[in-house]
């Protein structure tokens, strides 16, 4: 009987390596057009996202889609079958092979400081996120109130739903207290919704039930490796989220602020360098993609406003409390967004519990990346705003750059 297996073994073998021989002399490579992709937890929740590859030049590029966003995707390695993208931040990666029917499978692998995550990905030539079977019961567009259980937790955290829905295409987003989910894109399917992002850090799936037009329920959120919540929502056109400026504060008595930290150079920035000028204190990691958000919007701003007196100063937690590795991963998110402004590297990580005690003393209750400071001319600390609205917020975001302008402008002239 061993005997049989054996030369089953080897019938196998060859007949693999008889097909090996048969493939085309070129091997396949990434095709350029669109692509449905999904990246599959280890508990086999599968999140889709749509991928774009275009021929630039003679160059292959690639595009990550999210609605209205569309990350590109240039530091690409291919050797026959096999690629390798290199997402431009997070510190994450693609890696897998180009299949004859045009597939593309490996896994997605996430760089953590002291170990790595592995997710299986695949890919297939397709231009549509999800499947739809029927068509939309009800148009859900609007502003929701929206409530989850995070898996673990007893409390219940509020939202903000934004939805956009134009026939059975969905397109919208989630304001939290510390920040919003960015893009999301997906599908009215029947009563159902869906919806998803990934931009090389975050990694969502909301799925609900639409009982009517202004009540979702049994919804279910997924997040990166294995985050999991219940939520639901109501309709409601005055559904808001605490003032920004209120949530964290300055411990009374210490409204003078200083600090020095070393920039990208080594070389000692400390806050005392810029009094008489109003300054804005970015508190950020190069890992949070809210931060990427309102970096993106700061550059613009520093070039408007710097001539004016004013300076920006970003305050750098990042996953690794070594300044080369904390370096390396703050200039690739400088360079990708323009910074011209210093940026810092406190060497705290941004999980550590102490990490606002250890760097800014003067602040309490703390909750959010990004978080920013502003700072009068005599060095005293007048605002604090707390997370940020991005562009996926729509007239949100408009709201948070007036909130802004009228702040320095305030400043400014006293």
């Amino acid at each position: 009987m061993q005997g049989l297996k054996t030369i089953g073994y080897v019938l196998v073998w060859m007949w693999l390596a008889g097909c090996a021989w048969l493939q085309p002399e070129k091997p396949m490579q990434l095709q350029p057009g669109s692509y449905r992709a999904y990246i599959q937890r280890p508990d086999g929740i599968q999140i889709p996202f749509q991928m774009q590859i275009v021929d630039s030049n003679g160059k292959t590029v690639v595009y990550m889609l999210n609605g209205a966003e569309r990350i590109r995707i240039d530091s690409i390695v291919q050797h026959h079958q096999h690629f390798t993208l290199h997402m431009p931040l997070f510190n994450s990666d693609f890696t897998g092979l180009a299949l004859n029917d045009g597939t593309l499978q490996g896994q997605w692998i996430r760089h953590l400081p002291d170990s790595d995550q592995h997710f299986f990905f695949r890919a297939i030539p397709d231009t549509h996120r999800f499947d739809v079977h029927h068509a939309p019961r009800f148009n859900i567009s609007g502003t929701w109130a929206t409530y989850m259980i995070r898996q673990g937790r007893s409390d219940t955290a509020f939202a903000v739903g934004l939805f956009h829905q134009e026939g059975d295409r969905l397109y919208g987003t989630f304001m939290h207290s510390d920040g919003d989910d960015r893009y999301l894109a997906g599908v009215v399917d029947g009563d159902t919704l869906k919806l998803s992002t990934f931009n090389g850090g975050d990694l969502y799936l909301y799925i609900a039930h639409i009982a009517n037009d202004h009540t979702i329920r049994d919804g279910q959120f997924y997040s990166g490796y294995a985050g999991y919540a219940r939520w639901w929502a109501n309709k409601d056109s005055t559904a808001h989220l605490p003032d920004a400026l209120t949530l964290t504060t300055v411990i009374p008595g210490k409204e003078q602020l200083d600090f020095r930290f070393p920039d990208l150079h080594g070389d000692t920035v400390a806050l005392h360098d810029y009094r008489g000028k109003v300054v804005l204190v970015e508190i950020m990691g190069s890992w949070c993609p809210n931060c990427m958000d309102e970096t993106a919007f700061l550059s613009s701003l520093y070039e408007q406003y710097h001539a004016k007196g004013l300076q920006i100063i970003a305050l750098a937690y990042e996953r690794s409390a070594d300044y080369q590795q904390a370096r390396q991963a703050v200039m690739s998110f400088q360079q990708r967004f323009h910074v011209t402004y210093p940026m810092l590297i406190t060497g705290v990580t941004y999980n550590d519990p102490q990490m606002i005690a250890k760097t800014l003393p003067n602040i309490q209750h703390f909750q959010a990346f990004p978080t920013t400071l502003f700072i009068d001319k005599s060095g005293h600390i007048r605002y604090i705003h707390t997370g940020f609205a991005g562009p996926g917020t729509g007239v949100y975001y408009s709201r948070t750059i007036a909130e802004f302008k009228s702040l320095i402008d305030t400043l400014l002239q006293e």
